[in-house]
């Protein structure tokens, strides 16, 4: 995208809204290089935020855009320096009073808590050259403090906080003064105004003093926001604010005296979107979409249904799949929830999870998983007959998984062979995508048939044969892509055999499917049991409510870790790598700060 360098942060802030960008820069100069009066600006701005932040206030207004971004930060820091030097003085004034109004309250809190007789404050503060006086403010956790005997001292206990009164000879009050300050005790001062007020009038004058420090402080607020206006500090802030974001997201661009090639990456495949969006801004442009430079590693945007995105989740545990990998978000959409369901069956505790799932889905993504999870456990509960593991309320439309475990673990085990072939046939898919579908035709192919054959005699003993077959398909095509046929013979085979026994393996994991089916069934069945035994109707009832929650918070973990496991080292690691990268959008303005940009004519 080629644009003005004086257009270049409004470009990139327009960019930025879509959220479809990435940017990488092809220029391999660093931004230090070419841009170290930016840096330089940037820095000096961190050392006014750091004296003056707490005064400013946040950007709300527009900011001028049109000009080179070392341009505007010049600009905006020459205003906030104009700015600092006015307001210092009112700041300075700001903090006397704010250090004076502390002081005030924290007296004015010993004079109104205090159940005591106090001495004179102004006597004890100003007690002559040989002997000094105190009043300290002690923090409510300091421990004992023992004072020496030399010093006369009070000890008075305020709901808030502590106070300490001492007088004695002017070394042992300074010794006395170290001791604190290591304890994190404050010395509070009397204010010069109430110097040789008797004691009972002195909480009408720290009154008195705060009214008027109040007063004074919000015409010196005043005074600070014409200053604000005066000097444009809201303008400044933003622009400020653009700079800063620019400097730490945005990388350098190959540029020369009037235009900025901007480069990098965007998930609108067609362009239109990205090409409607900059055709509304005014900026001046021009744009093409390029083949990918061959050096540089795309990213990868996964494209699925709005009902398979949240299992792109699973996905994203092993990383992002590349460009010749496939996509199992929209197979996961399926199958996950199916073996949910399957060890999770039950109408009332699916439903539960649904109404969790519904109740979470706008604040956690991850939600989502567990309304297709709650939906799938309704589903098997219809089969099995449960409802809040109960047995009886409603028919089980296929069987009660107590009264026939072999089924049940038959076919958690068919369904283990399909989910394996599913990832065999997504190896082949992908060995073709990567121009190698003839080599994995003539090796893992047999291995497929090898395993189709184990498989199927279960129930044709005769398709044994089938197993050496495709041991001797997959060792024959390994010595035919091999450089030295000879010694490649021997650990073809002992390939073939390994990689054979894992995905006999892998399958017979799936027979967890069916175990904690049985598992959760098993557990209701012990709830009802210990209900039963309960006399009163309503302890029972309360007692199958505790046990169903139970069962929802402990079996539903586990049941989810299972899927988890079986989807992750059963059947991905037969064809997912995760060897691509996702795209990283370039983040938006900071917020605060609005995107209105002045418009130009076409």
């Amino acid at each position: 995208m080629l644009v003005a360098r004086n257009d270049l942060a409004s470009a990139l802030a327009y960019l930025a809204a879509g959220g479809e960008v990435e940017l990488e820069s092809q220029y391999q100069a660093s931004a230090a290089e070419l841009a170290p009066r930016l840096r330089a600006m940037l820095d000096e701005y961190g050392h006014l935020r750091q004296r003056y932040g707490h005064y400013w206030l946040p950007a709300t207004t527009a900011f001028e855009r049109n000009a080179e971004p070392e341009a505007v930060a010049a600009g905006a820091l020459r205003q906030l320096q104009a700015w600092a030097a006015a307001a210092e003085p009112l700041i300075v004034q700001l903090q006397k009073l704010q250090h004076e109004r502390v002081e005030l309250v924290y007296l004015e809190r010993l004079q109104s808590q205090s159940a005591m007789s106090l001495p004179p404050l102004d006597v004890l503060l100003d007690s002559g050259p040989a002997l000094a006086g105190r009043i300290y403010l002690l923090e409510k956790t300091t421990p004992g403090l023992v004072t020496p005997t030399t010093l006369l001292t009070q000890r008075v206990e305020c709901p808030e906080q502590g106070y300490l009164l001492a007088l004695g000879p002017r070394l042992q009050i300074e010794a006395l003064d170290e001791r604190l300050h290591a304890l994190k005790a404050r010395r509070l001062q009397l204010p010069a105004g109430l110097v040789g007020a008797a004691t009972d009038g002195i909480p009408a004058r720290l009154e008195a003093r705060l009214a008027q420090i109040a007063q004074m402080t919000r015409q010196l607020h005043a005074q600070l926001e014409t200053c604000n206006a005066e000097h444009g500090l809201a303008t400044a802030l933003a622009d400020m604010a653009l700079i800063g974001w620019f400097a730490a997201h945005i990388p350098e661009f190959a540029r020369t005296d009037h235009f900025v090639c901007i480069t990098g990456w965007t998930s609108d495949a067609c362009g239109r979107r990205l090409e409607a969006q900059l055709q509304a801004t005014g900026v001046h442009y021009l744009i093409h979409f390029s083949q990918p430079p061959a050096q540089l590693a795309r990213p990868s945007v996964l494209h699925n249904p709005r009902w398979a995105r949240p299992f792109e989740t699973f996905a994203r545990l092993l990383g992002v799949p590349g460009e010749a990998e496939a996509d199992p978000s929209v197979l996961l959409a399926v199958l996950a929830p199916l073996m949910f369901g399957f060890m999770f069956g039950d109408i009332g505790q699916g439903a539960v999870l649904v109404l969790a799932g519904l109740a979470l889905r706008k604040r956690y993504a991850a939600a989502e998983l567990l309304l297709a999870g709650g939906i799938a456990a309704m589903i098997f509960g219809t089969l099995f007959g449960s409802v809040f593991a109960r047995e009886g309320i409603v028919p089980a439309l296929w069987l009660y998984p107590l009264q026939q475990p072999l089924e049940l673990l038959k076919v958690g085990l068919v369904g283990g062979s399909v989910v394996i072939c599913l990832g065999l046939a997504l190896d082949a898919l992908e060995s073709y995508w990567a121009g190698a579908g003839m080599r994995w035709s003539a090796t893992r192919a047999g291995l497929v048939l090898s395993y189709l054959a184990a498989l199927a005699c279960a129930v044709a003993p005769r398709a044994v044969w089938g197993v050496p077959l495709g041991l001797i398909w997959y060792c024959a095509g390994e010595v035919a892509f091999a450089e030295h046929p000879a010694q490649r013979v021997g650990s073809s085979l002992a390939e073939a055999i390994e990689s054979l026994l894992q995905l006999l393996v892998n399958t017979l994991s799936f027979v967890r499917v069916g175990a904690f089916a049985l598992a959760h069934a098993g557990l209701a069945a012990a709830i009802n049991a210990l209900c039963a035994g309960i006399g009163p109707h309503w302890l029972a009832f309360i007692g199958l409510a505790l046990g169903n929650a139970v069962l929802i918070l402990i079996e539903g973990l586990v049941v989810g870790i299972q899927t988890t496991r079986l989807v992750l080292f059963e059947f991905f690691i037969r064809f997912l790598r995760g060897s691509g990268r996702a795209l990283k959008p370039l983040p938006g303005l900071p917020i605060g700060i609005p995107l209105e940009l002045s418009r130009k004519s076409p």
